[in-house]
């Protein structure tokens, strides 16, 4: 399984579109903080940015990869292989060559510029987000045959989760606004990965007023460090449940 995992790493980082990701949020990061005048709008604007291009990019990058690496993966079924070691080999690949691309984009330039507990609240969220959504892109290519399906639902997923899901939530909260809604609002909140990156570093940079209706409340029920490991727990869960169900769905999967 180490053999394996080091060539699919090995190949990723060849990859031209891994490079120009890698450069991409390295040149974002520096921007970001030269053009801030303090350590806190950077951290914020870089947040912003990382709630949206990390997501983005892990899901495409992860389904497209999947599905070019379809007769590599039935040549590895041929062999005294099971279909586990097989599938978690390449989501662990997958997930470290994102993860080795965001620490040399926005890692090492904000843990040199800016090295505080901040910083590396953000490097964690934006680290736990590629592999949240690499996983996520599993289990839709394992799910679909067709790879412009696969690639088509990759992103629907990502505009549900970075885009469309806060619009809902909202619209929920209004129209059950004479209601008690501060138990729901944390459920809703723990179920987008996306909502509780921004919950987890902004309840450290202490900016509630930017964290919308869900993200005040889990403010006023956890705003301590019990609140932000729960968060953490949440999104630990967000990572694994989709290769579990991607491990089970291939085991059954006729290829």
């Amino acid at each position: 399984m180490a053999k394996l995992i080091k060539y699919v790493l090995l190949d990723i980082l060849r990859n031209r579109m891994l490079a120009a990701y890698t450069g991409f949020l390295l040149v974002i990061t520096i921007t970001m903080l030269c053009l801030a005048d303090n350590p806190t709008k950077s951290i914020l604007a870089l947040l912003n940015i990382v709630l949206i291009v990390v997501p983005l990019v892990s899901i495409i990058f992860s389904t497209i990869y999947y599905y070019n690496s379809a007769e590599f993966i039935e040549l590895l079924l041929g062999q005294p292989l099971k279909r586990k070691r097989i599938l978690l080999s390449l989501f662990t690949g997958l997930a470290a060559s994102l993860l080795i691309a965001f620490g040399i984009g926005v890692g090492l330039p904000l843990l040199i510029a800016i090295p505080n507990a901040a910083s590396v609240l953000l490097i964690a969220v934006g680290g736990i987000l590629s592999v949240i959504f690499s996983a996520l892109a599993l289990l839709g290519s394992v799910t679909m045959r067709d790879k412009a399906r696969g690639i088509g639902m990759a992103i629907l997923a990502w505009f549900y989760f970075s885009l469309l899901y806060d619009g809902l939530v909202l619209f929920l909260l209004f129209q059950f606004s004479d209601y008690p809604l501060e138990t729901p609002s944390v459920i809703l909140g723990a179920l987008n990965p996306v909502d509780l990156g921004r919950i987890v570093l902004l309840l450290r940079v202490d900016s509630s007023a930017m964290m919308g209706y869900t993200g005040a409340v889990f403010q006023s029920v956890f705003g301590n460090t019990a609140g932000t490991a729960l968060a953490f727990l949440i999104l630990l869960a967000w990572a694994t449940a989709p290769v579990y169900w991607s491990i089970r769905r291939f085991n059954r999967k006729d290829l």
